[in-house]
């Protein structure tokens, strides 16, 4: 086949007069620190983020950001079908709803449009076509590409094929012959076969022309799994389809040279096609970035068998947990707890840091798939939780009731120092209470407080004396004074436990149960129920601080009719 290449090319790409030179002048090497790591999220938005885009991104924010490197978002969307409006800025939204902000790349501007930051842009690929075209015909040029022509008729015909009849009766062995001697007829091609194609203004693909031998093998290093040994690529994979837009093959290739990316954090779907990328890289001249590999998120399903977290399963769409309740610093935790064996024992020795602080360590990541635990995430929350203080609390709490239980938000914003009181019972200190892990926990948590939502939820254990009840409170009433200190208020309540029979120590109690009617622990539940509604409530004396001595008497006075 007697080809004049340079030809070829400009025939092609006759609208294409930049050098490749030229496209690398405008984006020049960074100039970062030594180790530094320059690394992106480049999704492609079809809807919602998925849990499991968390990883790569919490993987790349903080390894940019802990080297003094750079962190960026590129939108991948040269999938025009497969593009839903909107996608992208909701990405960005939810994103930034979990902690992370990117140095440069695409944003949301003042008009909720998607916007750029940076000098490395466009950061969508859909407004970088003529980049990759300067690179397609470099290749074409330098007889490492050629072009692939197809008929509209034959186009049509394809459209019409019905797929799901072929696959039932595939051939797999004769399949893969058929599509290596199919790939190797287009490579024999003459000058005058493209120009009658192209005069007739038939589509065609530009593809790879692969030298690779696929009996042979490369060795790779992947950042998480270790040396790898992978069949060379020698197929001619698609480099352009028929209007003009690349592959993510050949595009991420050309966006990661051009903004200088040194390291691909992405899932192990992309491994079988590392052969590819490697080989195009090396066809471009670029030096190729280092890769890691992340492991699919799994779930048990009903058989307790491991299943990859899909699309439809509850706890796949990250914007669910914020509906859920959930506080995005408790997910971005829980992952990082997945993603770092030690994150566990890091938080244990630093309770007061931000999550942020974490050394995260590539050696300490998983090569097999992390298992989704709804457990665990409630556990990690749940001590998320317990560690902001009252005023962090209030404030995440009302921004979220805002858009979720607005009739909270109203009644907390009305009064936010006695809220913000209400939220710094038991907390802080080594063992702060936990009472709720979720958002959704904190009105059943805290109504009692609110007498428009009083009300009495929990019963007396059967058997329980209502005289002993009525008794209890009526004396009570009698001694207490608001003034009391938490001691001086405890000793009269085990005072009028120990008139009614009850046990005031509860070490005699437990010594000689029979010797009693019950505890003071007893007791306090006839006041705890009375005045919360609850027979679990948290410290009685505090509640009664809170509510007043008007609001405690009437409740009181209430319950025993």
């Amino acid at each position: 086949m007697d080809i004049n290449y340079q030809k070829l090319a400009d025939l092609l790409f006759p609208h294409v007069t930049e050098t490749p030179e030229a496209c690398e002048a405008r984006f020049p090497a960074r100039n970062l620190p030594e180790g530094a790591k320059v690394t992106r999220f480049a999704p492609s938005p079809t809807g919602f983020v998925h849990f499991g885009g968390l990883f790569p991104v919490m993987v790349g924010e903080r390894l940019a950001h802990q080297s003094g490197g750079v962190f960026y978002l590129r939108i991948e969307d040269t999938d025009a079908k497969r593009e839903v409006p909107g996608a992208a800025e909701g990405l960005i939204t939810t994103l930034e709803r979990y902690g992370i902000h990117f140095d440069e790349g695409a944003i949301l501007g003042p008009d909720g449009k998607v916007t750029d930051i940076g000098d490395y842009g466009p950061y969508k690929q859909s407004l970088r076509a003529h980049l990759y075209h300067v690179f397609a015909k470099k290749l074409v040029a330098e007889g490492k590409a050629y072009p692939v022509f197809t008929t509209e008729e034959e186009l049509e015909a394809l459209k019409q094929t019905d797929k799901k009849a072929e696959i039932k009766s595939v051939d797999w062995e004769a399949e893969a012959a058929a599509r290596r001697a199919e790939m190797l007829s287009h490579r024999e091609f003459t000058m005058e076969d493209v120009e009658a194609n192209l005069a007739a203004g038939n589509p065609w693909v530009l593809r790879l022309l692969s030298d690779g031998d696929g009996e042979k093998k490369i060795t790779f290093q992947d950042l998480v799994r270790g040396k790898l040994e992978m069949p060379v690529n020698d197929e001619d994979f698609v480099l352009l389809k028929s209007d003009g837009i690349p592959t993510y093959h050949f595009a991420h290739a050309v966006d990661d040279h051009l903004m200088g990316t040194n390291l691909v954090i992405r899932g192990e779907e992309w491994l079988p096609s590392l052969p590819k990328h490697l080989q195009l890289f090396y066809y471009l001249g670029f030096k190729a970035p280092k890769y890691m590999h992340i492991s699919q998120i799994m779930r048990l399903d009903e058989n307790g068998n491991k299943k990859k977290l899909s699309k439809r399963d509850m706890g796949a769409n990250l914007d669910d947990y914020a509906k859920m309740g959930y506080a995005p610093e408790a997910v971005a935790e829980y992952v990082l707890t997945l993603l770092n064996s030690n994150y566990e024992e890091w938080r244990a020795a630093n309770p007061a840091l931000p999550y942020t602080d974490f050394p995260f360590n590539v050696k300490k990541m998983s090569a097999s798939g992390c298992l989704f635990d709804f457990q665990k995430l409630n556990d990690v929350s749940k001590n998320v939780l317990s560690r902001m203080t009252a005023e962090e609390v209030y404030a995440k709490y009302t921004a979220w009731a805002s858009e979720y239980d607005p009739e909270m938000k109203a009644l907390l914003t009305a009064n936010p120092d006695y809220a913000k009181a209400i939220f710094a019972i038991g907390r802080g200190g080594k063992k702060p209470r936990k009472d709720f892990t979720v958002w959704t926990d904190v009105r059943p948590y805290l109504d009692f407080f609110y007498d428009g939502l009083f009300a009495i939820k929990d019963a007396f254990p059967e058997g329980t004396d209502m005289d002993d009840v009525k008794a209890a409170i009526t004396a009570f009433k009698a001694s207490y004074d608001p003034a009391d200190e938490m001691n001086a208020w405890f000793d009269k309540v085990k005072a009028i436990a120990a008139s009614l029979g009850y046990a005031a120590d509860m070490k005699a109690y437990k010594a000689d149960p029979t010797a009693f009617k019950g505890s003071v622990a007893d007791v306090s539940g006839f006041l705890r129920l009375a005045v919360t509604g609850k027979l679990n409530a948290p410290d009685l004396y505090t509640v009664m601080q809170l509510l007043g001595r008007d609001r405690v008497f009437a409740r009181l006075d209430k319950f025993v009719g």
